[in-house]
């Protein structure tokens, strides 16, 4: 797999039956042998995306307990703050694109480093595509 930058949409579709897909499957399968990078937002992204899961009752506490210890088995770096890029790369870029900030951190980022973006949202897919960023797939 080697190295890419890793969205919230495909980390959470590793939590959720229904969202696996046999892309995100072997992204899983092939994430102990490479390594995934995400921007500062990711932790804060599915740890939302859990908690909501546990209050609509979509997944139970003791699921989200697993979950985030296989997140942190893995080899997900967290990149270091952003706050500057935030205002001078991210948010231009967020309306250049149309995404909303948090999608563009993502695309920023791997347009920076130049690595591919594992991502499921179309609306993000299509902005890495205008924007000349690659996507893994």
């Amino acid at each position: 797999m080697g190295t890419c930058v890793l969205d919230c949409s495909v980390t959470m579709s590793w939590a959720f039956k229904e969202e696996f897909s046999p892309f995100t499957q072997g992204l899983l399968a092939a994430l102990p042998e490479g390594q995934a990078i995400v921007p500062p937002i990711w932790p804060l992204e599915v740890a939302n995306v859990l908690l909501i899961a546990e209050r609509g009752g979509r997944m139970p506490q003791v699921d989200s307990l697993r979950f985030i210890d296989l997140l942190e088995s893995l080899p997900i770096s967290v990149e270091a703050s952003l706050e500057r890029r935030l205002l001078d790369d991210v948010l231009p870029l967020a309306r250049e694109t149309g995404l909303t900030v948090y999608d563009a951190s993502y695309l920023e980022l791997a347009g920076r480093i130049g690595l591919p973006l594992a991502t499921l949202d179309t609306k993000l897919q299509h902005a890495a595509q205008r924007v000349g960023v690659r996507l893994l797939s």
